[in-house]
């Protein structure tokens, strides 16, 4: 553990939500101005723990990685400072998507490459959140347009609605049930491929 860190937090093995939830109990183990240190081998977890500290005003410090372990350092702010974690309003069960398919909706993928090949949406375009500001740019054009956002688990899809929102995307859509309870079609890297080769 390094110098100036008060309390860690062991995430490996973890996926999302779970370092973030154990993130949260973890701060308040610590008195405002400590540091706390998330160890993790999910990739997503350098978005989403980096979000959810910038968005209830405790300080995001960095995060280092060596081997595919994550560390992530963050200063747990003054009660005055902390603000409440809102959630994006405007959501989409999977039903209401999945009706949504054969019309060929915009569908973001927010998480690590890695999950988006092992299993995705027909359709969706694998916009991991780190890289969801080079998409804004390209997409001012859809401004109007209805965005459907998934992730794992509904977390990470939400801090990208709410960046969506704020860069003039007023129909940004939560699919807040997640990948992981998605009972409809799935495409793969290996599906994809299966299908080039038959054209």
């Amino acid at each position: 553990m390094l110098e100036g860190v008060h309390k860690q937090v062991d995430c490996q093995g973890l996926s999302c939500p779970m370092p973030v939830v154990k993130t949260k109990r973890a701060i308040d183990e610590i008195e405002p101005g400590q540091v706390l240190e998330v160890i993790a081998t999910d990739p997503g977890s350098v978005a989403d723990v980096k979000s959810w500290a910038t968005r209830t005003g405790h300080q995001f410090l960095g995060t280092t990685e060596h081997q595919g372990t994550f560390r992530h350092y963050i200063r747990r702010a003054k009660p005055s400072e902390v603000q409440e974690e809102k959630r994006h309003p405007h959501t989409i069960s999977h039903d209401e998507l999945l009706a949504k398919l054969a019309a060929d909706p915009v569908i973001l993928d927010v998480r690590e490459p890695v999950e988006y090949a092992f299993g995705h949406i027909p359709g969706a375009k694998s916009v991991p959140l780190g890289r969801l500001h080079e998409w804004v740019r390209m997409a001012k054009h859809l401004t109007e347009e209805e965005i459907h956002v998934v992730c794992h688990s509904g977390n990470r899809s939400d801090t990208a609605c709410q960046i969506l929102h704020e860069h003039g995307f007023k129909r940004a859509l939560n699919a807040v049930e997640g990948m992981r309870r998605w009972n409809g079609p799935i495409h793969t890297l290996e599906t994809l491929e299966t299908a080039e080769v038959g054209e």
